[in-house]
């Protein structure tokens, strides 16, 4: 697979995206939770995060979908931080108690270049929502020093439409979850609002842009 990304250097548009997607940390609105307030002044919403990634940790990983993990692994980056509060989340300490250490975007695309280098086949992006300027600032510094490996977006499906049509021809394999088909329970479960609508939305979104995973 060519990573999508790798076009988008070439013509400048991965640069616009970038400067598009950065002024959304002065009036977050990343996701569906839109809390509008200034990350860059250290201002905290849902996700409780700053404006610079704060990463739990990063390694090649065999767990996820065969198609994803290969043979040498998926080069998965767990971010800390979450725009839910499930009660069953399995990496609560991750999700919700702030585990983790804050990185620069260089550093961060140092950390896909090592995954790269032990061979991982793509960089799994978990829970990147709330990081999206600096992620996507730091794939174009990777990009430059020779990443060219696709780049999968591991997300709880709640997602604007709007911030997903963003990622076009940058992300090249999406894996959301679909989480609920009730409302209700979303919010009583993850405070979740809307899920449904919203989650619906981005999938149908993400499915025009990529179709189905060619192997």
């Amino acid at each position: 697979m060519y990573p999508s990304y790798l076009k988008l250097i070439k013509t400048g548009e991965l640069q616009h995206r970038i400067e598009i997607l950065r002024k959304k940390y002065e009036d977050c609105a990343l996701c569906p939770h839109k809390c509008r307030i200034n990350r860059t002044r250290g201002e905290k919403g849902i996700c409780s995060s700053g404006p610079l990634p704060v990463v739990a940790s990063y390694n090649s990983h065999h767990g996820e979908e065969p198609p994803i993990s290969g043979i040498s692994g998926s080069g998965t980056i767990f971010f800390t931080g979450c725009s839910g509060r499930c009660i069953f989340c399995q990496n609560y300490p991750i999700s919700q108690l702030g585990t983790g250490r804050e990185i620069s975007e260089n550093k961060l695309a140092d950390m896909m270049l090592e995954l790269q280098k032990r061979g991982c086949h793509n960089i799994n992006l978990v829970t990147p929502t709330h990081f999206l300027p600096s992620i996507i600032a730091a794939l174009s510094i990777g990009a430059s020093r020779g990443l060219h490996i696709p780049i999968v977006y591991n997300t709880s499906g709640y997602e604007r439409v709007k911030i997903i049509r963003l990622l076009e021809d940058i992300i090249d394999i999406y894996l959301p979850d679909a989480k609920y088909s009730d409302n209700k329970i979303a919010f009583e479960l993850s405070g979740f609002k809307k899920y449904v609508q919203y989650n619906r939305s981005a999938l149908i979104e993400m499915f025009n842009q990529v179709g189905n995973l060619q192997i």
